[in-house]
């Protein structure tokens, strides 16, 4: 059993499940501050999108890992707050704003992308964060190869959701954003401002949302690539609802999916005779399964996916 412990590729497969949940868990993160404001954010996917072309491009042209980070969040943030003027101000349907932010940054990366790199020529790179080095904590069976073989910003990811429980769960901040999800109309009346904690919550959104997708570019890859996120951010709904919209169910939910994306990807190079595109659909195969599974049991806010009413919130 300890030989299995310690197998090369099983250490691996841990090391790599948590390094694919990364990504997912800071989308879903920053969704559950906006679903339980009661905005349903469709655009996860553009937001990430957004974070992981900024933080790529700020990066390669100041060789400042930190300066991409603060760029990522910062566009990612903008394009929350993109989706907070038309779904909160404007009160269009989020479901179409949210599709139209995806299709929207996904044409602009990859046009500004061309725009700054001619076509045909090397793709740039830049040197991702490295993992730090914790000594022989990281050839401890299965807690090794899962705990301390990241890097900084796998770690920065994992106190994000501690932050994350304790604003939302254990703070009046969580609160006032509950109580706005839940019924704008009665939170104006206790004193609350909806519109503005609406606002803030789809900003936070986008920032944690951006940060995810950074991790791509200046974490799992050190390059860009059109439509790098590969539907992520739709996978991060799924995670939302499988973990209650909770930080520490999110967390599990993601390793679920990490688990799932790093086992195609090793199948990959296995004889197993399963064709490539059945193993690449998995992880997309398991999103639909909680969907269908667990979709009736999210306990969604009362008035998530809904505009405020006309008058009586502030």
């Amino acid at each position: 059993m300890m030989a299995f412990l310690s197998d090369p590729v099983f250490a691996g497969f841990l090391s790599a499940s948590v390094r694919l949940s990364i990504p997912i868990l800071l989308a879903a993160l920053g969704g559950v501050f906006a679903e339980r404001s009661g905005v349903l954010n469709v655009g996860l996917e553009g937001m990430m999108l957004a974070g992981c072309f900024a933080g790529f491009m700020i990066t390669f042209q100041t060789d400042l890992l930190i300066l991409g980070l603060l760029a990522a969040m910062i566009v990612g943030g903008g394009v929350g707050l993109l989706l907070g003027v038309f779904a909160i101000s404007l009160r269009a349907n989020q479901v179409v704003v949210g599709i139209a932010i995806n299709l929207l940054v996904a044409g602009a990366t990859a046009f500004l992308f061309r725009l700054a790199f001619r076509a045909g020529a090397e793709t740039p790179r830049i040197t991702p964060f490295a993992a730090l080095d914790f000594g022989p904590l990281a050839t401890i069976p299965v807690l090794g190869p899962m705990l301390f073989s990241h890097d900084i910003l796998t770690y920065a990811a994992l106190g994000l959701v501690v932050v994350s429980w304790v604003v939302l769960c254990r703070s009046t901040i969580g609160l006032a954003v509950s109580a706005v999800g839940e019924n704008p109309v009665a939170a104006t009346t206790l004193g609350l401002y909806a519109i503005r904690t609406r606002y803030l919550a789809v900003i936070v959104s986008g920032v944690l949302a951006g940060l995810g997708g950074a991790f791509l570019s200046m974490s799992a890859t050190g390059l860009f690539l059109d439509n790098m996120t590969a539907g992520r951010g739709y996978i991060a709904l799924a995670i939302l609802i499988l973990g209650r919209r909770h930080p520490f169910g999110i967390v599990a939910a993601s390793l679920v999916f990490g688990a799932a994306e790093a086992l195609q990807l090793r199948a990959q190079l296995m004889p197993t005779g399963v064709p490539l595109q059945a193993l690449i659909v998995l992880p997309y195969a398991l999103t639909l399964v909680v969907l269908a599974g667990f979709a009736a049991k999210s306990g969604a806010p009362k008035s998530l996916g809904q505009p405020f009413p006309k008058s009586g919130v502030r």
